[in-house]
């Protein structure tokens, strides 16, 4: 360990999310019994049971919100009805709409639902109309008129060669429609309340109907009347057949008549007997507490939706609380459970040993505890009011919650099964228990503290009470006044031995956990502190408050040692990572901050979330982290630090082998792989290096035309890219300039603004192009002079010939000549200013630029030139020239030639041109 090197933790990655996906509405189940449809504002999701993640999200592009939808029989065609009385039809494999059109109905559609071929959609309004559609001929075929009020239920007869279809609206009758003449055939009158669903036998023959009056009704469809009347003694919201083919024996099916199961109200499961009327199977929900039947009309546990899943025998329901459930038959225990909506999270902690679950408090009396491989949730009842934090044992199954109700509970998980029950409970606050916190080292006691400004101590049953047996009593064993105002936050160190409070009264105070005596007070923050953590290494603790800051305390003398500012609200929790090294903080401001204590650096901030992130907790191994929001959504990060030095050095690792490999091919001369590499890498600096490889060369024109042609379009647009950047530096424009030219001369114009950014790069371009043409256009005119020396002076070297003096002229057989940069057209001013300002830089420029001169001009690599004027008297030296006695001490002086013969073609007549034209 002593050679171990701690790493930083420098960002976490979202990994999964658990975020609200059904609001109320209709739910649908596909055939194939893959997928659950279910609507959630303007969004319909589409959840995959399997893995209960939302795989496809069907929204409208308006926002309204969808009214109702459904999916065909062959689970192709999704068509979702809106507020805009728009109907649209979805390839919702592929997230596409392909067609929509007008309702016609004037008010928005309530139902709607497919025939068994896939081919009728009917459509039931508000306005009490009923409108059937071709979706393949894409026509309306029906207008059925009758109905009064909202059509709130459409179902067609399963034997299509019927042509019927029923439907029901506020008048709590069933109508039976024939399609062949448009006309309603029979009116079915038996409920006196709303007529929830319909389920039809397989011979087509009886028809069995629920309704909140709480009865159901047997029917004969021969006959049309009521065979039997089943009182049910609740409020009847979804009705199945069970079908004869399986042996329902367990479910208290003996005999070959109908059978039926339905939900309602009550929250429980029932089967019928059609026959006989009498119920004889019951569901029982040994978690939940027992309610009266006064209250349990009110119960949120109550089903509203009953779906069959006849392939694989199963049953879903639909809670008040948009909770999915999916049960197995015949034993009618849940299989799956899936949470719609989740509310407010208040507090969140990973569970079990390999931190497999997590278990979630929300702005409500239950507990949810998800399998985070299936989203698969498991609803834990005991409290009866709001629970408000939750604490886990270090190691174990085991966990804590406390409550609006005064009470805490202590709750264990079975590792094999994951069933979670109660096995203890406490009571003895007299108020709200805001916070609570388990014992680190072994499983013996729990401290909670409260709204009545008290903390007590509890001891747990020894040995704990196994999962399925009655719960244990605990006890208080210490309690202690502690703050003058709320306690909202608790905390036990490492060793059992130290407790400490955080509180609305501005102070966190340290406490021995033997006798609760006060060790000391941190005072400092300027609101309530929301979050105490001690550090798991040091003996420091962070505090969270509501000013926006967090400190650091030491435990020896209590003084700040560290403070962190960074959130711009309330700071609502804290917790340590990196083995104390590092703090992650959660604010009002929706925010999750990762921080290094040692030089108090916010390394990373987190957006995620839309509202108070009131939940945050690392997993036992320190890489996962899970928060959670009053948005609804609970977030599970993964620390990507590790795997982002790995990519990063992998990354350096590839560039330093491109760049060897770069090197073997300028060697070997393999000009376009080495260019394409050099691309590859974004690396302008090493292509203009392989550029001027290419133009080195004997053939070079040539060599760079070929090879410049041969690039693919999108490294084209890459080099174009580069030339922008060349052509603004005296050092590389040359190299830009030879580029522009291949590009222009064998691509037209609308091939080069095909190109990304074309116009942009080319207006770049333009520019500096111009002052490159005035520069040599400067340089031109300053040689021309050159031209009328030669004509009008003997090349000798002697006396007679240039008017010198013995101690200033070299002997040797060499001419050295005075070349006036002034341009012979300007007047004595605006050459003085044009002097002054560029004399310098055309020096430089006329020295950098031989290559431009490519075959009329040559010069050498350091032509020192003594600048005179023209009739041969030693003039002064001036700025920017040089003078014949600094000439003497050169160890060999060169001469410079100059033609401009071919400078017009080679430089103007291409590529500015071509610049110009495209401009």
């Amino acid at each position: 360990m002593a050679g171990h090197t701690l790493l930083f933790k420098s960002n976490y990655a979202v990994s999964s999310k658990i975020e609200p996906f059904y609001k109320g509405g209709k739910v649908q189940i596909s055939r194939d019994e893959q997928h659950i449809f279910c609507t959630c504002g303007s969004r319909v999701n589409i959840l995959q049971i399997n893995t209960g993640k939302i795989i496809h999200s069907i929204e409208q592009d308006d926002q309204e919100d969808i009214t109702s939808f459904s999916l065909s029989p062959d689970d192709e065609m999704l068509v979702t009805a809106s507020r805009a009385l728009l109907l649209k039809q979805w390839d919702w494999k592929q997230d596409k709409c392909t067609r929509s059109w007008r309702a016609i109905h004037n008010v928005p559609v309530a139902s709607m639902t497919f025939d068994c071929t896939s081919t009728l959609l009917a459509t039931g309004g508000c306005d009490g109309t009923i409108k059937l559609w071709d979706v393949v001929k894409q026509y309306c075929t029906h207008n059925l008129k009758g109905s009064s009020g909202v059509v709130h239920l459409v179902e067609f007869h399963p034997d299509i060669s019927r042509l019927q279809l029923f439907s029901s609206s506020a008048n709590c009758g069933i109508r039976i429609w024939d399609l062949r003449s448009s006309k309603c055939v029979c009116v079915l009158e038996s409920h006196y309340s709303a007529v929830t669903s319909l389920a039809f036998s397989p011979d087509g023959q009886t028809l069995v109907s629920s309704g909140r009056d709480k009865i159901c009704s047997v029917w004969d469809l021969t006959e049309k009347a009521v065979k039997r009347t089943v009182p049910v003694y609740e409020a009847v919201e979804g009705v199945v057949l069970l079908p004869g083919t399986s042996d329902y024996s367990q479910m208290g099916v003996k005999n070959e008549e109908l059978h039926f199961v339905t939900a309602g109200s009550k929250g429980v499961l029932r089967v019928w007997d059609s026959s006989s009327a009498r119920c004889v199977f019951t569901q029982t929900l040994p978690d939940a507490p027992a309610l009266s039947t006064e209250e349990a009309d009110l119960d949120p546990r109550c089903l509203v939706h009953l779906l069959p899943m006849p392939k694989s025998n199963r049953l879903a329901t639909v809670t008040a609380e948009h909770n999915i459930l999916i049960y197995e038959m015949p034993s009618l225990t849940v299989q799956q459970q899936f949470v719609g909506y989740n509310d407010d999270i208040l507090d969140v902690k990973f569970l079990g040993k390999d931190d497999t679950h997590i278990v979630v408090a929300t702005n409500s009396s239950q507990l949810k505890v998800f399998d985070l491989a299936t989203n698969s949730c498991q609803i834990l009842y005991g409290h009866t009011d709001t629970i408000l934090s939750i604490d886990v044992f270090r190691k174990g199954s085991m966990f804590a919650s406390c409550a609006k109700d005064k009470s805490l509970r202590l709750w264990k998980m079975d590792p094999k099964s994951g069933y979670v029950q109660c096995v203890a409970q406490g009571s003895g606050h007299s108020n709200a228990v805001g916070s609570i916190a388990c014992s680190r080292l072994k499983k013996v006691f729990l401290v909670s503290g409260s709204q009545d400004c008290t903390i007590k101590v509890w001891e747990l049953p020894d040995p704990p009470p196994a999962v399925g047996c009655e719960p244990a009593l605990m006890t208080a064993r210490l309690t202690e006044k502690a703050h003058d105002k709320d306690v909202n936050s608790v905390t036990i160190s490492p060793n059992d031995k130290l407790l400490a409070s955080g509180s609305q009264d501005r102070t966190a105070k340290l406490w021995s956990l033997a006798d609760m005596s006060l060790l000391g007070v941190f005072r400092g923050h300027g609101r309530g502190i929301w979050s105490v953590q001690f550090s798991p290494v040091d003996q420091v603790l962070a505090t969270a408050s509501a000013d926006g800051s967090i400190k650091i305390w030491s435990l020896q003398d209590f003084c700040c040692l560290k403070t962190f500012e960074g959130h711009d609200a309330s700071v609502l929790k804290i917790i340590f990572v990196s083995r104390g090294t590092q703090l992650v903080s959660s604010g009002s401001d929706g925010l999750v901050k990762l921080w290094t204590i040692k030089t108090n650096e916010c390394v990373k901030t987190f957006d995620a979330h839309q509202d108070k992130v009131w939940a945050l907790h690392g997993s036992s191994n320190d890489d996962l982290m899970v928060s959670g929001s009053a948005d609804s959504t609970i977030t599970l990060w993964k620390d990507v630090t590790k795997v982002e030095l790995a990519e990063e050095q992998a990354k350096q690792e590839e560039q330093v082998l491109k760049q060897q490999e770069l090197s073997n091919l300028l060697h070997e001369k393999k000009y376009l792989k080495a260019l394409g590499i050099a691309i590859s890498l974004d690396q302008p600096h090493t292509a203009l290096r392989v550029i001027r490889e290419i133009r080195q060369q004997e053939d070079g024109i040539q060599e760079l035309e070929k090879t410049l042609l041969k690039l693919r379009q999108d490294q084209k647009e890459s080099v174009l890219r580069y030339c922008v950047v060349w052509n603004t530096n005296s050092r590389s424009c040359l190299d830009a300039q030879a580029i522009l030219q291949v590009l222009l001369t064998h691509l037209s114009p609308e091939e080069m603004l095909q190109y990304q950014g074309a116009r942009t790069h080319l207006e770049g371009l333009i520019p500096y192009t111009e002052r490159h043409m005035q520069r040599i256009g400067r340089l031109l005119q300053a040689s021309m002079f050159l031209d009328y020396m030669w004509q009008k002076m003997r090349i000798t070297g002697g006396k007679e010939s240039v008017n010198l003096d013995d101690d200033e002229m070299d002997t040797s057989p060499q001419s050295i000549f005075i070349i006036d940069k002034q341009p012979m057209e300007m007047t004595d001013t605006q050459a003085s200013q044009q002097e002054d300002e560029e004399e310098e830089e055309d020096l430089e420029y006329s020295e950098s630029r031989v290559e431009l001169l490519d075959e009329g001009v040559s010069t050498s690599k350091s032509a020192h030139a003594n600048l005179k004027k023209h009739n041969g008297v030693n003039g002064g030296a001036e700025e920017g020239h040089v003078s014949s006695e600094e000439s003497e001490d050169e160890d060999e002086d060169e001469v410079m030639e100059i033609s401009t013969k071919s400078l017009p073609n080679k430089f103007t007549g291409s590529a500015l041109c071509e610049t110009a034209t495209i401009r």
